[in-house]
């Protein structure tokens, strides 16, 4: 191992001796749960490792944690809400036509993995491109429903074909 990477592995973990159980306490206290904290304090500090940000060069070391693990706990109530919305679509379905347990988990795998996909468009974009392809609503559709003429509907299906694509390579 170079001395280059022995260096960045102990800073990390100084980071996180230093800021894990801080960084858990204050997760916990927002959800109210334990073993969610837990997870989200690991996945910050996950991000942090995989971020370009070198871990040296931090100054504000909580200040940066509190940042990420804000983003992630957005994230995370993102996706109970998703889940929750698809839960209650489930319920108001005829009992026949109610997917096997196993269909719904494929699912709901597949509602989170194109939530991640869409995660840091701008909402307008997300909704359109949503709609277009979820809804099959045309532009002029999805043009009244957010207020904006038809061309900048087409921006936002630009924008987020875009997205899409560069997220796939």
């Amino acid at each position: 191992m170079s001395d280059t990477a022995m260096a960045t592995e102990q800073t990390l973990h100084d980071l996180y001796r230093d800021h894990s159980g801080w960084l858990e306490g204050w997760l916990r206290r927002r959800l109210g749960n334990r073993c969610d904290a837990a997870d989200l304090s690991q996945d910050t500090f996950l991000r942090v490792l995989a971020s370009s940000q070198p871990i040296a060069d931090l100054h504000e070391p909580r200040a940066y944690l509190l940042t990420v693990g804000k983003r992630l706990l957005s994230n995370f109530y993102q996706r109970r809400s998703l889940e929750q919305a698809y839960l209650d679509a489930l319920a108001a379905l005829p009992e026949a036509s109610v997917p096997s347990p196993e269909q719904r988990w494929m699912l709901l795998e597949t509602l989170q993995a194109l939530d991640e996909l869409l995660d840091g468009l701008p909402t307008a974009v997300r909704r359109a491109f949503l709609w277009s392809q979820l809804e099959g609503f045309g532009y002029q559709q999805i043009a009244e429903r957010l207020r904006v003429s038809e061309r900048t509907v087409k921006r936002y299906m630009a924008h987020a074909y875009e997205h899409c694509l560069l997220a796939a390579l």
